[in-house]
């Protein structure tokens, strides 16, 4: 199979450009090439979408499969598959449960309505730029274009840091604020099982949106952070808290505790997405041990969480060491 990846060095991309060199195929990749080192064998086009001509370098080439992680302006996103809508087969964009209008119920299936977005916008919001790249993608390829939403994405190469955040602060050691309660589910994908699962559906030439996460419970709080326990090996004490004790400190799910958002909190439907679509047609999730255990891996070998390749930084996420311990003594 041909396979360009249009991105391809941070952290989606570079686990979709690693699965197709494990499968043996050809693969092309489309940046800037200002950042992220690429697998012997993969060539690169060189050419910044957001500039005047600079999809230059694709006006040439033939594919069998596209992938876009593109997240920036949905113009980019259009003119993209404009240009290579005859020369290739298939078009897959990865987009994002952002899409999904507010307010979002649990369960949330692929047929709900998304926020209003136009798919030659230049500017607007994450969830508009993702649903406007949506409509761009569909708008070109039609039923040759898959919509991945993604939800939370957890693996080696995370360039957010929620799960290497919990990892550094495990190791640290010490007493831990854990987010009670231990059995709350959990709902994310490990970047690998996207990628596969994306390349396997472009090989199918499949379309449409899909929720694309593990099934609710896949893993729990408490699964998660011991696997962070014993993959650093640290003597850290989890200090299981009642979620009411840490949202009435004014503690922020999600960004505050990464990954952590209590039952029925309104942004609870993060973690309980409609899934049978994408399970339906084959997508399958690793154990959160050996999610927890390989990142823990490439966070010794890389030192700390990677810029996100072309794109602006986002702020920062977990709680500092002062508020933290302020809120065990609190909590007793």
């Amino acid at each position: 199979m041909r396979l360009l990846v249009l991105g391809g060095t941070g952290f989606v991309g570079g686990a979709t450009v690693a699965e197709a060199v494990r499968r043996g195929w050809s693969v092309t990749v489309f940046n800037r090439g200002v950042s992220g080192a690429l697998p012997a064998g993969v060539h690169r086009l060189r050419g910044d979408r957001d500039a005047p001509g600079g999809l230059a370098a694709l006006a040439d080439g033939e594919w069998d499969l596209v992938v876009d992680t593109w997240d920036g302006t949905p113009r980019a996103v259009r003119d993209a598959a404009r240009a290579l809508r005859e020369r290739a087969g298939w078009f897959g964009y990865v987009s994002s449960g952002s899409v999904y209008a507010r307010p979002v119920p649990p369960g949330v299936g692929e047929d709900a309505p998304t926020v209003a977005a136009e798919p030659d916008a230049v500017d607007g919001s994450y969830a508009q730029f993702k649903a406007g790249g949506e409509r761009a993608a569909a708008a070109v390829f039609g039923d040759r274009a898959l919509l991945a939403r993604a939800g939370l994405i957890l693996g080696p190469g995370e360039d957010i840091g929620r799960l290497p955040w919990w990892l550094h602060r495990v190791a640290r050691g010490g007493d831990v604020l854990a987010p009670g309660p231990v059995d709350l589910p959990l709902q994310y994908v490990d970047v690998r099982d996207l990628a596969a699962w994306l390349l396997d559906r472009g090989v199918a030439g499949d379309g449409g949106a899909y929720n694309v996460l593990s099934r609710t419970g896949h893993a729990t709080m408490g699964e998660l952070l011991d696997a962070c326990v014993a993959a650093t090996g640290s003597t850290a004490r989890l200090r299981w808290t009642d979620p009411d004790t840490i949202l009435a400190a004014g503690v922020e799910p999600w960004n505050d505790l990464p990954i952590w958002v209590p039952l029925g909190h309104e942004y609870r439907w993060l973690q309980e997405r409609g899934v049978q679509r994408a399970h339906a047609t084959g997508l399958t999730c690793r154990p959160v041990a050996e999610t927890v255990a390989d990142t823990w891996a490439w966070l010794r070998a890389v030192g700390g969480v990677p810029p996100r390749a072309g794109r602006p930084a986002r702020p920062p996420v977990g709680l500092d060491p002062q508020r933290e311990a302020a809120l065990l003594a609190a909590a007793g």
